[in-house]
């Protein structure tokens, strides 16, 4: 572990701490993959108080982490807002990336850990962020590229987002993370080997360098640079002993 690293983990464990002694909800930043990872994979005994994750919406990898007291008796609510930015006028309007979104937003100054993802969804991107960010940011990201936008908060009875996904079924020999995603990914075994070994692919947060990880139905995937999906079980098992599987691959 970096000094990076252990410098986050020494901030989370100051969080968990104010948390349990002074009996209040905590609250960090938005953490990527491999720093919910560092938090998956720390001992319990750093954190005093017990953690539940969350990035606005079910299936988000960047998440906020919220520490919560043991006599938590009342609900919360994790200080994300959600900003829906679109063009002003769409016939006009360049075919935006989420690099382009994403680096309008750093170039207001804001640090990407006050961001969370940022979904590309037809002619619009939802952005999710910090609460006490949402008024600047609805405020000053009047233009992206060469295209005026619009920024407006969503409120929690307006926002809906379904995420689009294709399910592919496909034969392996067993339920192991390569085989899974040879499924997703229609990849050789040395090029998803090296994915998995390279410390890009995660699993319900964990970062998984093992090919024989053992996936498990309803399991989440994340490969960094190529998306996320969902294991959704065995269908059927040929007379060969093979497994016909399926899997959700959002896109």
């Amino acid at each position: 572990m970096n000094k990076e690293e252990q410098l986050l983990q020494k901030r989370l464990a100051e969080l968990s701490d104010k948390a349990f002694t002074r009996g209040i909800v905590t609250f960090s930043d938005f953490l990527n993959l491999n720093e919910l990872n560092i938090l998956h994979t720390s001992p319990k005994d750093m954190f005093p108080a017990r953690y539940e994750t969350y990035g606005g919406y079910d299936l988000s990898e960047r998440q906020m982490v919220a520490f919560l007291p043991d006599a938590l008796y009342y609900e919360y609510a994790y200080p994300v807002a959600v900003i829906e930015i679109s063009p002003v006028n769409r016939k006009f309007a360049e075919e935006l990336t989420h690099r382009d979104y994403l680096g309008a937003l750093m170039n207001l100054g804001i640090e990407r850990c006050k961001l969370g993802d940022i979904i590309v969804d037809g002619g619009r991107a939802l952005l999710f962020a910090k609460e006490e960010l949402a008024a600047y940011i609805a405020g000053e990201l009047t233009r992206i590229r060469q295209t005026t936008v619009q920024a407006k908060q969503c409120t929690e009875a307006r926002f809906r987002y379904e995420p689009r996904y294709e399910e592919v079924k496909g034969t392996v020999p067993s339920i192991r993370l390569d085989t899974v995603l040879s499924v997703a990914y229609p990849l050789s075994r040395s090029r998803l080997a090296a994915y998995i070994k390279g410390g890009k692919v995660f699993v319900n947060g964990r970062l998984i360098t093992s090919n024989g990880c053992q996936i498990k139905e309803s399991d989440r995937i994340s490969i960094r640079g190529m998306g996320r999906l969902t294991y959704e079980g065995i269908l059927t098992q040929t007379k060969k002993g093979r497994y016909m599987i399926a899997v959700r691959k959002y896109i």
